[in-house]
């Protein structure tokens, strides 16, 4: 089954990033193909390689960019939703006149047609937080 995942909550504020993770590497070990995840509104959080947790917790954005090493995900962060979060990648940084950027590896900056292709595209989208 082709599937989508969509991450509305960011990493540490509620459980529902983890399981967005959790659930999408389980259905990767499953042999399911997974088309794109979108991270949208306070989910975007979840693309910025500033995040430090303490030594003894879970790193939910180390983990997000090793999945998407290993099995070639398209992870994405919505661009309306992570410039009002201060999230930028290089072109977005430059053009926003701003000295630098924080997307972490393996994330992509993009527009909303990247969730509307992923529910065209996958048999499912399944979504996690409001």
């Amino acid at each position: 089954m082709k599937l989508a995942v969509l991450v509305n909550e960011g990493p540490y504020t509620h459980q529902a990033s983890d399981t967005a993770y959790l659930f999408t590497r389980a259905a990767l070990e499953k042999g399911h193909e997974i088309f794109r995840v979108f991270f949208y509104h306070d989910g975007v959080n979840n693309g910025t390689r500033l995040t430090v947790p303490p030594q003894d917790d879970r790193n939910i954005v180390k983990r997000w960019t090793e999945l998407a090493e290993k099995h070639k995900l398209d992870l994405v962060v919505c661009i309306a939703a992570a410039q009002r979060r201060g999230i930028l990648d290089e072109n977005e940084a430059k053009r926003q006149g701003k000295d630098a950027n924080n997307i972490a590896p393996g994330f992509r900056i993009s527009g909303l047609g990247q969730l509307i292709e992923a529910g065209i595209q996958a048999d499912r989208l399944v979504t996690f937080g409001d």
